[in-house]
């Protein structure tokens, strides 16, 4: 059975995938947003937009999501990284879900999300 990597980093070296299909099961790796300047709203909502976008590429989508794992850097913002998650995810399949406050690689980077899902 063949491995499909999607979007291979560049840079100093080719660090990791951004998305692995192994058989049935899509990995999508742990995601911040394309834009740190953005509150914590802004932040989450980039980041489900671009796991949308992952599992498209990959065959599959939200409601075969099977676990998440999401980091934040503050508890005070849960709330609000709540609600666009509640607006987003599947309300008849939501995954298994792990939340913890965490530093993250830099200071502006409110929130990191990594997700696994089903094909």
């Amino acid at each position: 059975m063949a491995i499909q990597r999607i979007d291979i980093t560049e840079g100093p070296g080719p660090r990791m995938s951004r998305c692995v299909v192994n058989g049935d099961m899509v990995y999508v790796c742990g995601l911040v947003a394309k834009d740190f300047t953005a509150d914590i709203t802004g932040q989450t909502q980039s980041i489900v937009d671009t796991i949308d976008s992952y599992l498209a590429k990959a065959g599959t989508d939200k409601s075969k999501l099977l676990t998440a794992q999401l980091w934040i850097t503050d508890m005070a913002n849960f709330k609000a990284m709540n609600a666009v998650w509640n607006d987003w995810v599947d309300p008849k399949n939501p995954p298994v879900r792990a939340c913890i406050q965490a530093g993250l690689a830099r200071p502006e980077i409110l929130v990191e999300i990594m997700v696994t899902a089903a094909k």
